[in-house]
């Protein structure tokens, strides 16, 4: 694994780096291996990321060549606000000529989570080997008390090490979430953390401290097993 941090000033200067970085990262792997797998996640970070992706760089990714996943899901109808689809198809999907069969949102609409948590697993499966190579980038949040997907601190998810994506309840609200697991997300060939703001301060100094493991800061488990991790983050979030 090889590991960077890139500081920027602001949110703006940080996803104006990420999309022209990922824009460029799919143009090369789909000239070499004819596709590209790529992950979002929720939160409000991804947002000016998305619509960059959407609009300045829309005509420069081939978007017919891409597949777009979930680190996670709150287990709310793909209408409700709190959704992360919901955020993604306002923010990027309606923006760009991606065909819909191209797009895996986490299921929501089945009365038990923990089966649609077992149907997008199997799904996951339809288009990834057990070994080698995910997904070709994985774009990742984290959370005040160092969570990231939907992988909380002592959350029994964190020792997972057969499914690729499960059903948990959560400290946070909505308490119901499905979320991929270390497993699948660390086979990615790239993850990228995007980090913004004063509040996350206390998350990154977890990250860099000896003290906090996975358990008590999931952001930690995320370590790509033949890949890249990139920290992305702006002078709030470093606090200068």
């Amino acid at each position: 694994m090889t590991r960077e941090v890139k500081k920027f000033r602001d949110l703006n200067e940080l996803s104006e780096a990420v999309a022209a970085d990922v824009a460029v990262l799919i143009s090369k792997t789909v000239s070499k291996e004819g596709h590209f797998s790529l992950v979002l996640s929720g939160g409000s970070t991804p947002r000016t990321l998305h619509r960059l992706l959407g609009t300045v760089y829309r005509e420069k990714i081939p978007w017919e060549a891409v597949s777009i996943y979930f680190g996670d899901e709150r287990y709310v109808p793909h209408t409700d606000k709190q959704s992360n689809y919901l955020m993604a198809k306002e923010t990027l999907l309606n923006l760009i000529p991606i065909p819909a069969g191209k797009v895996h949102p986490i299921p929501t609409d089945v009365a038990d989570p923990a089966r649609a948590a077992e149907a997008y697993d199997g799904e996951l499966r339809e288009h990834f080997s057990e070994k080698g190579k995910s997904f070709d980038l994985v774009i990742l949040g984290i959370g005040n008390e160092g969570h990231t997907a939907s992988l909380f601190p002592d959350s029994p998810a964190l020792d997972e090490l057969r499914r690729w994506a499960v059903f948990i309840e959560v400290p946070a609200v909505p308490h119901e979430r499905i979320t991929l697991t270390y497993p699948i997300l660390n086979r990615a060939s790239s993850i990228y953390f995007l980090v913004s703001g004063s509040d996350k301060k206390d998350a990154l100094s977890k990250v860099e401290n000896e003290n906090f493991d996975y358990h008590t800061c999931p952001a930690k488990g995320l370590n790509p097993d033949h890949g890249e991790l990139v920290w992305w983050v702006d002078s709030d979030a470093i606090g200068g």
